[in-house]
């Protein structure tokens, strides 16, 4: 089965998380993505430990499938040579601050010029406009200024950092893209490309699903352990005997008569959903002390054969291997290039018609410089020159060693 977007062209130019994110999708989904990456200033995950050999595990997950372009973008020659290399690309994406790309030369409105249908994705932390736009950022700052850390944690302790890169990849990766293939789906229609801004901190404010429409519709603002779903009321995490943690999301009657039941507390059940602090507090306090007489096994065991959301906090090496990750295939092996494979976390998206594609893991930098730029026409004395130009850096064109 081919893959669902066998065909596609991608050049990207981001580095970090969230556009090299976005790119392995894209190449997950059957895309041809090239890698351009400055040998100057190397992408800082390549260094990022845990390494898995030379090589680090992030960075070959994060860029697997891709093809490296090492390009020294302030060389007087790499101007030219992008320009004449993106005609034979569907989407262009990049991660740097607003007006970098235009101050290099290589700008969208300089793009479109040579290449009308160009679908230019732009990964920015505030967007192209706003009095932010030129701010350094993370993706704790995306939160902090969007507002989703400010009735996230707890009301004692404060905001927590979160474990996984909220703004940046559900933010960032996944809304650049839906930008993509929208504007993709559009230029079937009109054959015209166009631009797509994407800022982080406009995409986790719009995950304000629950309590932002409450506070835009009905004014109530909502704080730390003070709404349904953030721990305001027994929808939460419960300590075990053994210093485990129970997820407890049983909202609905159904299934907090089943829990209540299982606990031996059913006078409560009727109290689960009450709107006021004190009886929620009470529930809570009873929920925490009951589930601190067992361990995490024998809790498990209770709620074994029961359907009402309780289920036991994972940690990674037990989710890896979950019966239900293991049954969803959501780690396959990556091929280095060597024979042997890296274990990785698969692409999530399932068709009936069609299977996600893993080539390889993420490529020496450069490594593809020579094929990707004669596949685009140059010679290879257009190479030659550029490489003593500096443009491929101090090192010059990679070209034909394996992968990692």
């Amino acid at each position: 089965m081919n893959p669902p977007l066998e065909g596609l062209r991608v050049l990207d130019f981001s580095t970090l998380l969230p556009g090299p994110y976005a790119s392995m999708m894209l190449a997950d989904l059957g895309a041809e993505v090239v890698h351009v990456e400055s040998p100057v200033r190397a992408d800082l995950v390549r260094v990022m430990p845990p390494h898995d050999g030379d090589a680090s595990a992030a960075h070959a997950h994060l860029n697997r499938s891709k093809q490296s372009v090492g390009l020294d973008l302030k060389k007087p020659g790499a101007k030219e040579l992008v320009h004449r290399l993106v005609g034979g690309f569907d989407v262009l994406l990049e991660q740097f601050r607003p007006g970098v790309m235009d101050r290099l030369g290589i700008g969208y409105e300089s793009l479109r010029k040579v290449h009308p249908g160009l679908v230019y994705c732009a990964v920015t932390g505030y967007g192209q406009t706003g009095p932010y736009r030129d701010r350094a950022g993370h993706d704790i700052n995306y939160l902090a200024v969007s507002g989703v850390s400010s009735y996230t944690g707890r009301r004692e302790g404060g905001p927590l950092p979160l474990g996984i890169q909220v703004a940046d990849v559900a933010g960032g990766s996944h809304h650049a893209v839906i930008g993509i293939l929208a504007a993709l789906v559009q230029r079937e229609r009109t054959g015209e490309g166009q631009f797509i801004d994407i800022s982080m901190t406009d995409c986790a404010f719009a995950m304000h699903a629950m309590a932002g429409a409450g506070f835009l519709a009905c004014g109530e603002v909502p704080e730390r352990e003070g709404e349904l779903l953030n721990g305001g009321s027994f929808y939460d995490y419960y300590a075990t005997r053994d210093g485990r943690y129970l997820s407890v999301g049983s909202l609905e009657p159904a299934f907090s008569a089943q829990l209540f039941g299982a606990l031996g507390l059913s006078e409560l059940a009727s109290k689960a959903l009450s709107p006021d602090p004190e009886t929620q507090a009470a529930v809570k306090a009873a929920l925490r002390e009951k589930f601190l007489e067992r361990d995490l096994c024998e809790w498990q065991a209770v709620f074994a054969g029961l359907d009402c959301c309780v289920e036991p906090e994972a940690t990674l090496e037990e989710a890896v291997s979950h019966p239900q990750v293991e049954a969803r295939g959501l780690v396959v092996g990556v091929p280095r290039g060597d024979g042997s494979e890296q274990r990785q976390a698969a692409c999530p998206i399932r068709f009936s018609a069609a299977e996600p594609v893993y080539r390889h893991v993420g490529r020496p930098l450069g490594a593809d410089t020579h094929a990707v730029l004669q596949e685009a026409g140059f010679s290879a004395g257009e190479l030659a020159a550029l490489a003593a130009d500096g443009v491929f850096g101090p090192g010059g064109a990679r070209g034909g060693e394996s992968t990692q």
